[in-house]
């Protein structure tokens, strides 16, 4: 297609490139490998690690080949992050992840070996950030501590439905719901950029220490 001069007319914007004879260019960003970041990968590969609970070469390996499989045939949709890395705020999140971790292992085996049955419940927590990033992250790392599992999560309201294995384990109901939204925070003190933290009603910073934004009639925002 020519312009009125004769000269080529300019391409549209995202459009594919064209060869001289007009046929169409593969998208090179498309055509990438892996599709996924290798932060994403990392990731994947620590989760299957955790899920084996043994950290050797054969495993590490085996979670890079399977993150790298996942990723190529179902790769998931481009979701938004200007998040903000805070290093005290990943210690944090990683150390208090794998305390929890080993206390609630504990718990149930000890609930185990006394034969008293558990009492389940199912509890919605609404959380407090507006991202399916933070939605999803959250969902993960409570699914991983022993004894609660995330049974439906609803990204329009940004709601969780956990199903705990046992109330008394957790401290109450009010308590399971504390600690999914303590999870949360942990999460955005970690990775969430200012205006994030400012979004979810933290103040910026990477420590609960921090504290909360109020409204501005002085009830503390829910």
């Amino acid at each position: 297609m020519t312009g009125a001069t004769g000269a080529p007319a300019p391409r549209p914007t995202g459009a594919p490139a064209e060869d001289p004879a007009g046929a169409p260019q593969p998208d090179r960003r498309r055509a990438r490998w892996p599709r996924a970041s290798w932060g994403m990968l990392a990731w994947l590969t620590a989760v299957w690690v955790l899920l084996w609970g043994d950290i050797t070469l054969a495993n590490v390996v085996a979670g890079l080949g399977v993150a790298l499989l996942v990723t190529t045939v179902a790769p998931l949709p481009r979701t938004p992050f200007d998040g903000r890395f805070r290093p005290w705020g990943v210690v944090v999140l990683m150390v208090r992840f794998a305390y929890d971790v080993v206390v609630a292992s504990l718990q149930i085996s000890a609930m185990a070996l006394s034969g008293r049955q558990p009492r389940g419940a199912v509890i919605r927590v609404r959380l407090r950030s507006h991202s399916d990033t933070y939605l999803t992250a959250t969902a993960g790392f409570s699914s991983l501590v022993p004894g609660s599992i995330v049974v439906e999560a609803h990204r329009v309201t940004g709601t969780l439905y956990l199903h705990v294995f046992d109330v008394e384990m957790h401290g109450g109901l009010d308590a399971a719901h504390r600690t999914v939204l303590e999870q949360e925070e942990r999460i955005l003190r970690a990775v969430a950029s200012k205006a994030e933290l400012i979004d979810a009603g933290y103040v910026p910073g990477s420590s609960r220490r921090a504290g909360r934004l109020t409204q501005p009639t002085g009830e503390v925002r829910r």
